[in-house]
């Protein structure tokens, strides 16, 4: 019997997304199919929804914080059972064989898939994804908030990662991403400055309780000069602010895949060593390092859920700046 799958699909950039129903897709020789417990929210789908990343796969499925239960496995795959839980990520599929995925950098891959961008994703009940980029998850409990940590954590931790050994660390844009890391920073012995929306005192209640040393408006000065700062928000303006705001020697690491433009700024604020990063994606190495490390931290999650038929309401809310955490969507 031809089993179906529901599906919330962009049709075109800047639309609505529609539920609709269709043949559930079966697994190729390398790949696995999921049936779908929870599948995060993440600011990288409103930046494929409003049009910002601009090559999506049309129609697409967004989504690529999976979690979900394997009921398919294609005829190659092996180490892998049926009902296991697994989570899919961002990163879909790399060539294998590009300069960069032959010297260990295949979050740079020269031919990548991206799950929800350039394949199907997982606002949906089922979804196909290549086993090399499944990972195993924990098998029992709530799946919700296990879906953040395939992209909001894994793009936090690698943005953590490239600040280096920094000490006091400035944390601009407090969504998913940074509820995530904050708690992982301080865990770890750091000092968090959180620098929130302007005006948002939720947003600088939610730092405080999460552990951060000091919350304040992005357009503030730092309560002291910090060691790195990661920029989360997607605001170019935000990067001179934070040079502004770092020692010598310190680093600025922008974790998202989209900002707006950044404006000029003086040259003595980069001088004195300063280093300026950008995150691209992840490697399978960050995901197995962070998802390892995770359940051994005192993570609260924050989740808010949604069913899957108000996948247009979670983005709203997102877009507007109304959570406190994350999104989920529950199949």
């Amino acid at each position: 019997m031809m089993q179906t799958m529901s599906a919330m699909v962009l049709p075109a950039p800047h639309a609505s997304l529609v539920m609709e129903e269709r043949r559930a897709p079966s697994p190729g020789p390398a790949e696995l199919r999921v049936k779908i417990e929870a599948c995060g929210v993440c600011r990288t789908d409103l930046h494929v929804v409003d049009g910002e990343l601009t090559q999506p796969k049309l129609p697409i499925i967004p989504g690529h914080e999976i979690v979900g239960r394997v009921d398919a496995i294609g005829s190659d795959v092996t180490g892998v059972e049926l009902g296991q839980r697994v989570g899919v990520p961002w990163l879909g599929h790399t060539c294998g064989h590009c300069a960069y995925c032959t010297s260990a950098r295949e979050n740079l891959c020269d031919d990548p898939l991206f799950t929800g961008y350039t394949r199907d994703g997982g606002y949906a009940t089922h979804a196909v994804a290549d086993a090399s980029y499944c990972f195993p998850l924990p098998e029992e409990g709530d799946p919700a908030p296990l879906a953040p940590l395939l992209c909001a954590g894994l793009i936090g931790w690698r943005t953590l990662r490239m600040a280096g050994p920094a000490e006091t660390i400035g944390i601009y844009g407090f969504g998913a991403a940074a509820h995530i890391i904050a708690q992982v920073a301080i865990a770890q012995g750091r000092r968090v400055h959180a620098f929130v929306r302007p005006g948002d005192r939720a947003a600088a209640d939610f730092a405080r309780s999460l552990g951060a040393a000091s919350a304040q408006d992005s357009d503030a000065p730092s309560p002291e000069p910090l060691d790195a700062a990661l920029i989360f928000a997607p605001v170019g303006a935000l990067v001179p602010r934070a040079l502004a705001a770092t020692k010598k020697g310190g680093a600025i690491v922008c974790g998202g895949i989209h900002m707006s433009d950044i404006p000029s700024f003086p040259y003595a604020l980069l001088w004195e060593e300063r280093r300026l990063f950008s995150v691209a994606n992840l490697t399978r190495d960050d995901a197995r390092e962070f998802l390892a490390l995770a359940p051994k931290l005192p993570l609260r999650m924050h989740i808010a859920r949604y069913p899957l038929a108000r996948a247009n309401e979670a983005l709203a809310d997102l877009r507007e700046g109304r959570l406190q955490g994350a999104a989920v969507l529950i199949p």
